[in-house]
């Protein structure tokens, strides 16, 4: 019987975990299921929407728990989220910096990305209707 993949769930490393909670709660409606909090602060959070799951760890704390994470480049994780309604993410995340304004794709997907407070890239994206030549 092979090994089954159940689930993918990236962790993100940020200075401060703080300021990424109302980007996940407050603009797109995630619910922190659970929060370590830390000396100065939450240590690690996890997120979860629609059976889909993010967490955060602190630099601070993943050095003190497992060792250096950091990428020489500093962060090293994007975010892909496909969502069914790229207009309705493109109007939640109104008035934050694009670091990806809208776009087609070669590979079929509308695509519009924002940094999140961390730093990591987050691209919401939606398959592209399909266009018949007529």
């Amino acid at each position: 019987m092979p090994n089954e993949t159940k689930k993918v769930t990236p962790v993100l490393f940020v200075d401060a975990i703080e300021p990424c909670v109302p980007f996940w709660v407050e603009r797109f409606g995630w619910t922190k299921t659970a929060e370590v909090p830390g000396k100065a602060g939450i240590n690690f959070a996890i997120f979860a929407k629609d059976g889909v799951e993010l967490m955060y760890q602190t630099w601070e704390s993943a050095q003190e728990d497992v060792g250096s994470v950091r990428s020489p480049g500093g962060t090293s994780v994007g975010l892909f989220i496909e969502v069914s309604d790229l207009d309705a993410a493109e109007k939640q995340i109104r008035g934050l910096d694009i670091a990806l304004p809208r776009r087609r794709t070669f590979y079929g997907m509308d695509e519009i990305g924002v940094r999140e407070p961390g730093g990591h890239l987050v691209i919401f994206a939606q398959p592209a209707p399909v266009e018949h030549a007529g």
